[in-house]
């Protein structure tokens, strides 16, 4: 994977590459050039503007046969002067989506499931973190009139944050970029990949292409 070259959001004060701080270039620069499963196609993207005085964005997706499986962005969030609900200086925030099977659209269970997958593969990497939150949000659709010979389908979406634990003053945000992309992996329906994965059930994977 090629090293990306991601945007930086215009805080209040103009920031930009150069001027943006320290701490936020180096955390920054732990998401770029991982080494990552061939699977996932990753690229920079541009970040929200108001959630924070510096941003960074990332969007991947999990592609077999090319077919997309799975995809979601991963927003890395800094404001030096910390943020309450932040309990730090740092935020992640994701959103992760992919197409289910019918036997686990149907299971009462899968929102909890979900939500273990997240913090079980932050766990899974041994990387420290504080104050996650989140949705898990499943939808249904079904197709009529010109599209009636579409199977009905239940999509999955995870919108999550968590604050990465800062070491002198930087999260090690290759750690969560991994973890992340293990979570993705799990619900796109891959068998593990990478280490800390043993005893990881993940989501049946999709058999052909689906109509969106």
């Amino acid at each position: 994977m090629a090293a990306a070259q991601g945007h930086l959001s215009e805080g209040p004060d103009g920031a930009d590459g150069e001027s943006s701080p320290a701490a936020f270039r180096q955390a920054v620069a732990g998401l770029q050039g991982v080494r990552l499963r061939p699977e996932i196609e990753i690229d920079p993207t541009p970040p929200p503007q108001r959630l924070a005085p510096y941003s960074y964005a990332l969007e991947a997706a999990v592609v077999v046969e090319e077919e997309e499986l799975a995809d979601g962005r991963l927003i890395l969030l800094h404001d030096p002067n910390g943020h309450e609900a932040w309990h730090g200086t740092f935020r992640l925030v994701t959103i992760l989506q992919a197409d289910l099977e019918p036997e686990m659209a149907d299971d009462p269970l899968l929102p909890e499931v979900c939500w273990s997958w997240l913090t079980g593969a932050l766990e899974a990497r041994r990387v420290p973190y504080g104050a996650p939150g989140g949705t898990v949000t499943r939808a249904s659709s079904h197709y009529f009139g010109g599209l009636a010979d579409r199977s009905p389908s239940t999509r999955m979406e995870i919108r999550a944050s968590w604050s990465p634990t800062a070491v002198d003053g930087v999260p090690d945000t290759a750690a969560h970029l991994a973890a992340w992309c293990d979570l993705l992996c799990q619900i796109a329906g891959l068998p593990p990949g990478g280490s800390g994965d043993a005893g990881v059930v993940s989501l049946p994977q999709r058999r052909g292409p689906q109509g969106r």
